[in-house]
């Protein structure tokens, strides 16, 4: 499946059409020569969202027994060598 590139303005100005190309592939919008956003199909967009299972936590929501084995919890010593990135 090849990606379509549009600029932002070639975007505002034909947006129906490039939504209907959003339907057969991907729509790349560009801002000053770089990518911005991609228009995907609904069906090609709940597909890569099915496959997403990461879920962020805010600290306020662990309970206590989550926060007590978080501070208990220890790294693999084949991690060890990270230890220097926080000097």
């Amino acid at each position: 499946m090849s990606e379509l590139n549009v600029t932002a303005t070639e975007f505002q100005n034909r947006a129906g059409q490039y939504l209907d190309e959003a339907a057969r592939s991907p729509v790349v919008v560009t801002r000053h020569g770089r990518p911005s956003r991609v228009l995907l199909d609904i069906v090609e967009y709940e597909r890569l969202k099915r496959g997403d299972t990461r879920q962020a936590i805010r600290p306020e929501d662990l309970t206590d027994e989550e926060i007590a084995a978080l501070e208990d919890s220890k790294m693999d010593p084949r991690h060890d060598h990270l230890n220097a990135l926080l000097d």
